[in-house]
Parts: C-alpha cells; sequence; structure tokens
C-alpha cells in the first residue's frame, strides 16, 4: 500500500473552478482519511499558488466559496501544498501562506516515480 498521496495540478485552467475543485477535495478527502498529501501547483495551474487569484474564482459548489476556500479547508485537513520553481520564476513569489515549499522538477518527478506514492495529475 502507498504511504502518500501526490496531486500535482498542472494543466488545468486555473479559472475554471470545474477543472480545480475535483483534484482539492479528493486531497482534503485523502487527508480526512489520514493518507499524507501533497499537491503540488504547476504549470499553468500554479497561478492557484498566487495571492488573490484562488480568492476571485469562484467554486459553483456553494454561494460565495472560492478555490482558495477549498485550499484553506485541504490545509487544515492536512494537506501539504507546494509550487514548483517554474511557478516562482514566472508568476514571482507573492505565493498564498498555504505553500509551504517550492519545488524542483526533480523533486516532482522523483516523487512520482517512487513506489511508495501513488499519482494523480490534472
Amino acid at each position: 500500500m502507498a504511504d502518500k498521496l501526490l496531486i500535482v495540478i498542472l494543466n488545468a485552467d486555473p479559472n475554471d473552478a470545474l477543472q480545480v475543485v475535483e483534484p482539492l477535495y479528493q486531497a482534503t478527502v485523502a487527508a480526512s482519511m489520514d493518507y499524507t498529501v501533497e499537491v503540488i501547483f504547476s504549470g499553468r495551474a500554479g497561478q492557484l499558488a498566487m495571492r488573490g487569484v484562488a480568492n476571485k474564482i469562484l467554486t459553483e459548489r456553494k454561494i460565495q466559496e472560492t478555490v482558495y476556500d477549498l485550499i484553506k479547508d485541504a490545509y487544515k485537513s492536512g494537506v501539504i501544498f507546494k509550487a514548483s520553481k517554474f511557478v516562482v520564476q514566472k508568476w514571482g513569489d507573492n505565493l498564498i501562506a498555504e505553500i509551504s515549499e517550492v519545488v524542483s522538477t526533480g523533486y516532482i518527478v522523483g516523487e512520482i516515480m517512487n513506489p511508495a506514492i501513488k499519482s494523480l495529475s490534472y
């Protein structure tokens, strides 16, 4: 059995809540089930790691709920959030408080290839 779930949100359109709600919700549920869960924002979706972006995107699940509300709920459930180095190079280092670390491509590939980790990408 895997020790960890890695969710990489890479190709999802950061402005389309329908593309990012599901992976964030899956991360929250997995963390609530006592799995170690890490979400990495990368590529186009890396904008969600920037302050002021996710709090402007309504989820369409609940009235006035934003993608940032989901990120905060996931964080409270124990999800670890990271951003790829590309995100910082592209949009700067004004990251949301929930981002614990900026990671390299080598880190991401190493985690994906680790047989003790299950990975999902969006």
